[in-house]
């Protein structure tokens, strides 16, 4: 097995995920994911797809990761991961799709609209 490539999108973020065997180094940008993740939960979320298919330090993950916030940053990565497992054993989905790992969360910021404060508050309104 050489290097699987897989991509995880969410909100504004986009992850790109290389997956290769090794000892479970992630690499988030070049930098360690504990370092890039500070906050547990987000650690956990990186490990989740791993632990449900129990590969935890069986693969090494190297990502790109662009746009969003963090948070939104670590669940494109969790769908890039989920992908990559798929593409590496097909019997791994049930599982993943079980947990939520394999869907796109299609939910995305709503545009503001003109002659608006935001997407759907309003300027204050004065009848007199």
């Amino acid at each position: 097995m050489d290097v699987i490539n897989a991509l995880g999108r969410r909100k504004a973020s986009v992850a790109r995920v290389y997956l290769s065997k090794g000892k479970g180094k992630i690499t988030v940008n070049g930098r360690e994911y504990k370092e890039y993740f500070p906050i547990a939960i987000l650690q956990s979320k990186l490990h989740q797809p791993f632990v449900l298919t129990d590969n935890k330090d069986k693969y090494d993950v190297t990502v790109n990761v662009n746009g969003g916030g963090i948070n939104g940053q670590a669940d494109a990565i969790r769908l890039g991961i989920s992908r990559a497992l798929v593409k590496i054993n097909e019997e791994y989905k049930p599982a993943l799709r079980a947990e939520g790992l394999m869907t796109r969360d299609p939910r995305m910021v709503e545009r503001k609209k003109p002659g608006q404060k935001k997407a759907r508050k309003r300027f204050q309104f004065s009848k007199r």
